[in-house]
């Protein structure tokens, strides 16, 4: 895998996160009234890449939707996963104006997806993973591993277990197995 090297200003990145802040603003009917996310302030936002937004209450996951591809520029997708993190993870109650107030927010800008051609290879914190067999898939970022202390295994494992798979999936001819990376902010 070619090492990710989408870098973004902290002006751009600032960008993307009040752009979170204003879809859901705009989600609970509170704010400026914008349906739209603005502009976005260079170009490098407008390039298509996958995107997570995830929110999180008290260290608690709170609603994590993402696209894998760059379906359409960055900056609008980031705009339609806060929206649909807040009020669509079918996990979750819709966010409330309450909750808006003290949830805390990570956006995930992927790399393209590419195969994984040896599970060895895998670095935790560096590798987002998506298993995929017998017509079920499951997608964990980088990130997540970290959180939970996991090493690449028990990684390789959980992210077959989120897929609906046998934990060790992974290990089976017929399972593919994906990896990207991640800038995180």
């Amino acid at each position: 895998m070619s090492d990710f090297r989408f870098e973004l200003t902290d002006g751009e990145k600032q960008y993307l996160k009040d752009l979170v802040v204003r879809s859901i603003s705009s989600g609970l009917g509170i704010g400026d009234g914008e349906t739209r996310p603005p502009e976005p302030p260079t170009d490098k936002l407008r390039e298509h890449l996958g995107a997570f937004v995830t929110l999180k209450l008290g260290g608690n996951l709170r609603g994590c939707i993402g696209n894998v591809q760059g379906s359409g520029p960055l900056y609008q997708t980031i705009w339609d996963m806060a929206l649909s993190a807040a009020f669509r993870d079918p996990r979750f109650p819709p966010l409330t104006e309450e909750e808006f107030r003290r949830v805390e927010y990570e956006i995930s800008i992927l790399s393209p997806v590419e195969p994984c051609p040896d599970p060895s290879l895998i670095e935790v914190g560096r590798h987002g993973l998506i298993m995929s067999a017998h017509g079920r898939s499951g997608l964990l970022l980088p990130q997540v591993p970290v959180e939970w202390h996991w090493d690449r295994e028990t990684f390789l494992g959980q992210t077959c277990y989120k897929a609906g798979l046998p934990r060790d999936a992974w290990k089976d001819p017929d399972t593919n197995i994906f990896w990207f990376e991640a800038e995180v902010f």
